[in-house]
């Protein structure tokens, strides 16, 4: 039985280019790790030995990347379906997937923005149920970064809002992106988290990204986390209460140890915080 990851935790993206290494690290090292069931599911042999070895060691979140949640083409029933029987046998609590679409007519290997209006709010959230039912779990969506704006007939803190109470669903909170999309379309970051509701935020994202220009951020998960997003995740503590936090890092991998001062960081804003 899959049991809550608590509060007060910061975890770390398993990935296969650290799989040595995670194993290898010494105990409390991190609290959880998070996957994606995507990259994972049918994996065996010697990669699918030591995902075994993790999940036995530590909690499990899980990140799903292909649902294409928003999308036109029909629900992946089938992945649906892995998925749900990935979740139960690595006994994961905590899934989310990403509030944007990857799909139509085929997969476009990029998560892309939904458009803002009441019409894509009433699609996505009846696709959110299904996903929930089939899985037989509440599940939480992440705030995505998007460089192109979609068509905004609502407000997108309006629209996250709208889509969490349709669909009965949870949201987890990507700090990194929330900083990005502020930057690149001129919005007041720390009023966006403000105005996400408290009690649907099961847990945070923080990550690196690229500076491309003043006004101009790349979500990249590929270098340390910036002294800003830091600042805004402790007004999102602060804000909204301590919850699970995972560090994301998917490339340009540092020795373990620079990733584990970052956990450590989480931990310090997680204990500061009121």
């Amino acid at each position: 039985m899959a049991e809550a990851l608590p509060p007060r935790s910061a975890g770390l993206g398993l990935r296969r280019a650290l799989l040595d290494e995670l194993i290898g690290a010494p105990a409390g090292a991190f609290d959880f790790l998070e996957c994606a069931p995507d990259n994972w599911i049918g994996v065996g042999g010697a990669l699918g030995e030591q995902l075994e070895t993790l999940s036995a060691r530590h909690p499990l979140s899980c990140h799903g990347l292909s649902l294409s949640l928003g999308g036109p083409d029909p629900l992946d029933h089938a992945l649906l379906r892995q998925t749900r029987d990935f979740l139960d046998r690595h006994r994961v609590a905590l899934y989310s997937e990403h509030l944007s679409y990857c799909a139509a007519g085929g997969h476009l290997y990029d998560l892309l923005p939904l458009p803002f209006t009441d019409e894509a709010v009433m699609h996505v959230a009846a696709r959110i149920r299904q996903v929930q039912d089939a899985l037989g779990r509440r599940i939480a969506v992440e705030n995505v970064s998007y460089y192109a704006a979609p068509f905004r007939q609502l407000a997108e803190t309006a629209f996250i809002q709208a889509v969490l109470a349709e669909a009965g669903c949870d949201l987890l909170l990507d700090v990194n992106n929330v900083y990005v999309n502020a930057i690149n379309h001129g919005y007041d970051a720390r009023a966006f988290i403000a105005a996400m509701p408290t009690q649907r935020i099961a847990s945070y994202h923080v990550a690196g990204h690229f500076d491309e220009a003043d006004d101009l951020k790349i979500d990249t998960h590929g270098t340390a986390v910036k002294d800003d997003v830091w600042a805004l995740l402790g007004f999102a503590y602060a804000t909204h209460g301590v919850r699970p936090t995972l560090l994301e890092r998917d490339f340009n991998f540092p020795p373990l140890p620079v990733l584990l001062d970052e956990v450590e960081r989480i931990r310090a804003l997680q204990a500061e915080a009121p």
